[in-house]
């Protein structure tokens, strides 16, 4: 499964503001749910299921790892 940046909501957000979370899944197939600042529950239509692929914990915090890298100055900003 590939994750775009553009689906990410932290769960502070998602919790306070679910209706978010239900557009995020509408425009884009899913959501992705951070908690402290790692991927943690991913929100999809249930149609999509068929579709996920699991990852290892090592490539997912591989993967955050690199999320959290690329965009290091978004998730300071965010942490404001």
């Amino acid at each position: 499964m590939m994750i775009d940046i553009n689906t990410m909501i932290s769960i502070t957000e998602a919790s306070s503001d679910f209706s978010k979370v239900t557009r995020l899944v509408d425009e884009n197939g899913a959501a992705i749910i951070l908690e402290n600042n790692a991927p943690r529950y991913v929100i999809m239509e249930l149609p999509n299921t068929d579709k996920l692929k699991f990852v290892s914990d090592d490539e997912a915090a591989r993967i955050s790892d690199r999320l959290i890298g690329k965009h290091i100055e978004a998730y300071k900003e965010l942490a404001k």
